[in-house]
């Protein structure tokens, strides 16, 4: 399974604001959704996630905000700002260059 230092540098922040994009969540449910999503192959630790996440809060992409879980616990749910989704978008745009690039050399024809 990957982890995130096994990921293209930057994923990690590039997921997270994409699964933001959908609903605020909490960090437990942000962690769940990814490994749901990608099918288990994409797992993060709690090491990883909250500093990406006080990372991406520090750079005014997301806000967080305690609010009841589902459970009747308190948690902080953590949203996409109007300046997380135009990173969001930015960042999906070099997503989709390097992705490209990267197939178009692993079509080459082997001699």
């Amino acid at each position: 399974m990957s982890k995130p230092s096994d990921l293209v540098q930057g994923t990690l922040d590039f997921l997270l604001l994409k699964i933001l994009a959908l609903e605020p969540l909490h960090g437990w449910a942000i962690g769940q959704r990814l490994r749901r999503v990608s099918g288990d192959v994409l797992q993060v630790s709690d090491g990883s996630l909250y500093p990406a996440l006080h990372k991406l809060e520090q750079e005014g992409w997301i806000r967080a905000e305690w609010k009841t879980s589902e459970l009747g616990r308190r948690a902080k749910f953590y949203s996409l700002t109007r300046p997380g989704r135009r990173e969001l978008a930015r960042q999906a745009a070099d997503w989709e260059r390097l992705s490209s690039a990267i197939s178009s050399v692993m079509k080459l024809e082997e001699a």
